[in-house]
């Protein structure tokens, strides 16, 4: 082997160790795969709602979370990649931040590309405007949804216009998830306020089935039940360009 063919065998195989080494940086910061490059690479990118959702607060360490400022531009960039078609977003979340994840199930419902969302495990609190901010979503048989209250912790100043002010970002959060599911205001209230449901605590714990029968889930299901109907969604929203081109 020549100098020249050993120079470019090793600087081939610098590229790929490096490419190998910032996709494990990014799923060990960002909880992410590379996004889906030219080629015959997925149409379908896969982003993750895990843990807590962090907001303007860092969390301890220990904790596993979902950060705010590490989802928005993602969403930004599936948005603007032509490679990209679909988006499947996975929950598995006990909540968190409100305004943060007000602010993710607000982007995620704006997107112009087909989206599909899959509760497995859990999609509690701030989490169920998420999970039914998509075109489409699914919770799986034994996966859970926490319904409660808008809630503060930490100091707060026991004043009326603090409690005016967690009764105005509740209503937001109801209108939110009444505008991008089928469940009513008054069934969505009635959860929310339930008393017994949770020890020592008001809301409800809706397991899947019954989260479809509210109307706050469309269908019970997995990932694949959860990829079959991305496609379909990918199929028509390709006939319908075709249609008006």
């Amino acid at each position: 082997m020549g100098e020249n063919e050993r120079y470019i065998q090793g600087e081939g195989t610098d590229k790929q160790e490096s490419k190998e080494s910032s996709i494990v940086e990014k799923i060990q910061q960002l909880g992410q795969t590379n996004v889906p490059q030219m080629g015959n690479d997925s149409k379908i990118h896969c982003l993750t709602i895990v843990g807590q959702i962090e907001g303007h607060i860092q969390l301890p360490p220990q904790n596993k979370t979902t950060k705010y400022e590490h989802v928005i531009p993602q969403i930004v960039a599936i948005e603007q990649n032509p490679n990209i078609e679909g988006l499947l977003v996975i929950l598995n979340t006990v909540g968190g931040d409100v305004e943060a994840g007000l602010a993710i199930a607000e982007m995620l419902s704006s997107l112009s590309k087909p989206t599909v969302s899959i509760v497995l495990g859990g999609g509690h609190s701030i989490g169920v405007p998420i999970a039914v901010s998509c075109d489409h979503s699914f919770i799986a048989e034994t996966a859970t949804m926490t319904i409660h209250p808008v809630r503060l912790t930490g100091l707060v100043i026991g004043v009326p216009q603090t409690f005016e002010y967690l009764d105005k970002m509740q209503e937001r959060v109801i209108n939110f998830v009444t505008k991008h599911s089928h469940i009513t205001e008054e069934k969505f209230k009635e959860l929310m306020l339930s008393k017994g449901n949770l020890t020592r605590d008001i809301g409800t714990n809706v397991v899947g089935k019954d989260a479809v029968e509210y109307g706050l889930i469309d269908e019970v299901g997995g990932v694949g039940q959860a990829i079959k109907k991305l496609n379909s969604l990918l199929e028509k929203s390709n006939d319908e360009d075709t249609m008006l081109q």
